[in-house]
């Protein structure tokens, strides 16, 4: 069994071992295990069944995960994204009038399309036409967006009425257990414990317990019901279905693409992740949840050292037990997983030395994305920010020629995109 895995994965090839993968498998599931409830509480603003949704939720994941584990082998974790839900809820559901079903007839139609350009000539296409320094600056603005949302969790900031944000209550007894967790956490990691962001969880976790700091599980008492094959397709006839669509399919694209730039250890791997990303949002609408997407938090396991799909198929064997397990993941505190996304927020944000700040038309627009990823608290708003401003930046200066073409089509599709979204 052991040399199947090694042959399968190639282990030594990539510089990793079980006991690594492992390690890091077990860490990504930890940091990504937010999405079983909160997931579900999003998608049922959209009346989906919230049991259903949490069931929906993790089946796809397991999915997901073992099938780009072992096709793609990539540390990738694909799972329900933050963002994409609320898109399909508030705008989908609520803004456009599709019923929750109708709504996950699109995810399967959004997927379709998706499909379709990961597995043709449209996929190079489209990886071609990006510039570095935008994929460099969508690295940056995701760890900023994961120090955001750690910082969040961790109270350490939280809304304010007249400034948006403002520092926190140091006071709080959870606030000051996440400090105290991110001090644990970071020691761990510059001295390279190996497993130091699974530790860390254990020992906030346990300390939370002892001052009474867990939070109640959300899921108690739920009817059991499975979603599967809810999706309906017999609105496709109408414009307000291919809107949403042809929108959805758009941000599943660019969302996936920016994320796999960002955090794949080996680009060569970019194709079949991509492809995996692509089938499982077909998944999606099947199951009954809102598309799924290659996530920011699988950044934490390849920071653990997983380089192989065996640490994403780790998780998704993870994602089975959750099922039995579900009191126990709603149990661990925000104070424990907001350490592990400020760290690694810090980890993406050294990618900023290879954009060329010494080119304004370079350096803008990846600005634009850095700032925006985490300001308008939406991955692909800020991806589209940046998509935009970059060629009319460089028409500004005369070197519209340095543009590939499909840069025009993209930064049209993405302001027809924010049309659509506000006047629709």
């Amino acid at each position: 069994m052991k040399q199947l895995i090694e042959n399968w994965f190639q282990l030594s090839k990539h510089g990793t071992t079980m006991q690594k993968e492992l390690i890091a498998g077990i860490t990504s599931f930890f940091t990504i295990s937010y999405i079983i409830i909160v997931n579900p509480l999003i998608l049922a603003d959209a009346g989906i069944p919230y049991y259903g949704a949490l069931m929906a939720t993790i089946l796809v994941s397991i999915i997901s995960c073992i099938f780009i584990g072992l096709y793609a082998n990539a540390p990738i974790i694909l799972s329900p994204g933050m963002g994409v839900n609320a898109f399909f809820t508030y705008t989908i559901v609520e803004g456009m009038g599709l019923s929750w079903q109708e709504g996950l007839g699109a995810v399967v139609m959004a997927g379709i399309l998706f499909c379709i350009a990961a597995f043709t000539p449209i996929k190079s296409l489209l990886s071609r036409s990006v510039p570095d320094s935008l994929k460099h600056g969508i690295t940056v603005g995701i760890g900023l967006f994961l120090a955001f949302i750690g910082l969040q969790k961790a109270g350490i900031v939280e809304k304010s009425p007249d400034t948006f944000v403002k520092l926190g209550d140091l006071s709080e007894p959870s606030t000051l257990l996440a400090l105290a967790g991110l001090l644990i956490c970071l020691t761990l990691f510059v001295k390279r414990i190996k497993g130091g962001f699974i530790l860390s969880v254990i020992i906030i976790t346990i300390a939370a317990y002892v001052f009474g700091l867990t939070p109640e599980s959300k899921a108690a008492g739920e009817e059991s019901v499975l979603l599967i094959f809810n999706a309906d397709l017999s609105s496709w006839m109408t414009t307000k279905f291919w809107i949403a669509s042809f929108s959805l399919a758009l941000i599943l694209i660019v969302e996936n693409m920016g994320l796999l730039y960002g955090m794949l250890p080996d680009t060569e791997k970019f194709d079949r992740s991509f492809q995996s990303s692509a089938f499982s949002s077909v998944l999606s609408g099947f199951f009954g949840t809102s598309p799924t997407i290659s996530t920011a938090e699988s950044a934490s396991g390849i920071a653990e050292g997983g380089r192989t799909g065996l640490t994403t198929v780790v998780t998704g064997l993870l994602f089975i037990f959750s099922i039995f397990a579900i009191p126990v993941l709603t149990g661990i505190p925000d104070a424990a997983i907001a350490p592990i996304l400020i760290i690694i927020g810090g980890v993406m944000m050294q990618s900023i030395r290879y954009i060329p700040l010494d080119d304004f038309t370079e350096s803008f627009p990846a600005f634009m994305i850095i700032a925006l990823i985490p300001l308008t608290y939406s991955i692909v708003d800020g991806l589209a920010f940046g998509f935009i401003v970059y060629p009319i930046i460089k028409m500004a200066v005369g070197q519209f020629k340095q543009v590939p073409r499909t840069m025009y089509v993209m930064a049209s599709l993405f302001i027809l995109n924010f049309v659509f979204h506000f006047y629709m």
